[in-house]
């Protein structure tokens, strides 16, 4: 009897032994990694860019990838906060951190996408040298692309931006005239192009001429678009280092989005991701 229960009390250890032992291993093995991502989008050209290039990359590596469509770009960071999306491709980093201040989200940026600049245009004048006391000029209503936009024009000298005026709270009253008293009109992005015909000039961003068929070398005044202004692929910091985020990286910045976007006419005068000079 006694050598019964001792053979029983030594399985017992071995038995508990094994399962601490697979507790253990386990507890530190890596998170599986998901191969499902929904992606979303505001008007413009990124998301046909993403479904003709980069949707196939990302195919190839096993994801299924759904994409969300959004009619106002507003709509866009608050679906990322929520969680309904994983990640956006629409924004420049000046205008997500204006909105994880906004709205207290966290986003990132992972990747630079080629992007359009502003640009100055016109359908009733063929040259800047029109210009006059009380010529109307249709900017964004938004503070970034607003800042942007009276950016150009002071470097025209139409206006001139107040010292210390700051993107994020970028309004009409952070500029005042310069050499000319412009009539400003402040419109909804997506409107100025279809209200060429009422203005003198708009500044238009750069997608919403190429979605139109348009080239944005057809503008009087392109801008010099800074970094901060640059349009990027923008995810939650939680989500930074996960393989999926790296993988949507590495097809933003591969040597095969390249080659599409190059290929293209209608993105000439795009300004390309910085990372393809490596390629």
């Amino acid at each position: 009897m006694k050598k019964l229960l001792l053979v029983l009390l030594v399985g017992v250890v071995a038995l508990l032994s094994a399962c601490g032992s697979n507790k253990g291993s386990n507890s530190g093995a890596a998170p599986e990694e998901k191969k499902e991502i929904t992606v979303g989008f505001g008007v413009g050209t990124y998301e046909e860019q993403f479904r003709q290039s980069i949707l196939p990359i990302l195919e190839k590596k096993g994801y299924k990838v759904n994409i969300k469509t959004f009619s106002q770009n507003m709509q866009v960071n608050p679906a990322m906060k929520e969680g309904s999306i994983d990640a956006s491709i629409f924004q420049s980093t000046a205008y997500m951190e204006a909105i994880n201040k906004e709205i207290g989200a966290d986003m990132v940026g992972i990747a630079y996408v080629p992007g359009a600049p502003q640009g100055l245009y016109s359908v009733k004048h063929t040259t800047l040298d029109d210009v006059k006391d009380g010529t109307t000029v249709a900017v964004p209503n938004d503070p970034v692309n607003q800042e942007r936009a009276l950016r150009i024009l002071e470097e025209l000298g139409w206006v001139k931006i107040k010292e210390g005026a700051g993107v994020e709270d970028f309004n009409i009253n952070s500029m005042e005239p310069d050499k000319y008293k412009i009539d400003i009109k402040i419109l909804d992005p997506a409107q100025i192009l279809v209200s060429l015909k009422d203005v003198d000039y708009g500044v238009v961003n750069g997608n919403y001429i190429a979605n139109a068929g348009q080239k944005i070398t057809d503008a009087l005044k392109i801008e010099n678009t800074p970094m901060q202004h640059r349009i990027i692929v923008s995810i939650n910091k939680k989500d930074e280092n996960t393989q999926w985020a790296k993988d949507l990286k590495a097809a933003y910045e591969s040597p095969e989005f390249e080659a599409y976007i190059k290929g293209i006419e209608k993105y000439d005068g795009f300004i390309l991701p910085e990372a393809w000079k490596n390629n």
